[in-house]
């Protein structure tokens, strides 16, 4: 069973910028980018490059490892494997999150406003 996650170099990057200008911690960040990813219906592509920031599973999830896995699984449409689940899906899911919470985030020009336009997203 693997604890850690080792995120591609952009991600790791987007993680940082995020963090300086959001004043957001790295692990909200990323399930913020967890939360957007879960909105698209596709499985996102596993990743290839892990150049970037090392994550220990027990800080990305901690006592609510279990609702992760359960919503990545029903993501998933399947019964996955503990390995499956994390690092793997997890990490495909934070790659592509990351992204659109950044986009998110530039389209609101500052934090205040990217608070207010999520929470406002639909389903």
């Amino acid at each position: 069973m693997n604890f850690r996650l080792k995120t591609s170099k952009e991600t790791g990057e987007r993680l940082v910028t995020m963090q300086a200008s959001t004043g957001l911690t790295w692990n909200i960040i990323s399930r913020l980018a967890l939360a957007l990813s879960l909105k698209i219906p596709e499985i996102p592509q596993l990743v290839e490059n892990k150049s970037g920031v090392e994550i220990h599973r027990n800080a990305m999830t901690g006592e609510n490892d279990y609702i992760y896995k359960a919503l990545i699984r029903q993501h998933a449409q399947r019964n996955i494997k503990d390995e499956e689940y994390f690092p793997d899906l997890f990490n495909a899911h934070l790659e592509r999150g990351i992204i659109l919470l950044e986009n998110e985030y530039k389209h609101a020009g500052n934090y205040e406003k990217l608070l207010q336009n999520l929470l406002r997203m639909e389903n």
